[in-house]
């Protein structure tokens, strides 16, 4: 009984101390300075802040690369090695669609918003979630499916960064890539994701997929 009251007493004097020092942390945090000018300390404040922003950003940035993105073989041995084969990598005109061109998007609110959810991809690599080609395979639907939702719900915000109604010239389509565009791209019945799901990557297996023959 005595050990209990002992440890109650110290742990009571613990909780104490720390409520004793962020109350004196505050009082010389709120007490105006007697040692430099306001104008000082706003200009160094202001700094510090520049500092933070753009060590921010570019870690961001650096994260936002096609390099970073490859850095696991999870990627660079699944998906990027399939993206190698198709026309967003290699074509005539010289314009190639990098990872984030796709999958990250380019406003800043919902970029920030995009890489907090990507966040459970490191949880996913610690844990060996798709660390084999096994592993992928079995889960390719279920994380290709994500993004479809995701494009879905944005109107396929990422496609249309580069690929815009406004300015097809629909006469240089194929008879059937322009009637499927006429009566559902331009009427907004349906977005790019919807026909274009195997654009840059192998489509899993679809069997059950609704809209999907």
């Amino acid at each position: 009984m005595t050990t209990t009251a002992d440890e109650s007493k110290a742990k009571r004097g613990f909780i104490a101390r720390a409520w004793d020092f962020a109350l004196e942390l505050w009082g010389v945090l709120s007490r105006p300075s007697t040692v430099f000018a306001l104008g000082t300390l706003v200009l160094a404040g202001f700094a510090a802040g520049v500092i933070f922003w753009g060590g921010f950003n570019t870690a961001l940035e650096l994260t936002n690369t096609e390099k970073f993105c490859t850095g696991c073989h999870e990627m660079k041995d699944n998906v990027y090695a399939e993206l190698k084969s198709t026309i967003h990598f290699s074509n005539r005109s010289g314009v190639r669609a990098t990872c984030p061109d796709c999958h990250v998007p380019h406003n800043w609110t919902d970029k920030i918003a995009r890489k907090m959810q990507a966040s459970k991809e490191v949880w996913g690599k610690i844990f060996g979630t798709i660390d084999t080609r096994e592993k992928f395979q079995d889960k390719r639907l279920e994380l290709a499916a994500h993004e479809w939702a995701r494009f879905k719900a944005n109107d396929s915000l990422e496609c249309r960064n580069c690929h815009s109604a406004d300015s097809m010239d629909i006469t240089k389509q194929s008879p059937r890539a322009s009637v499927a565009h006429q009566r559902f791209l331009f009427t907004g019945e349906k977005t790019c994701i919807d026909c274009h799901k195997g654009i840059a990557h192998h489509l899993p297996d679809m069997r059950g997929v609704p809209g999907w023959q």
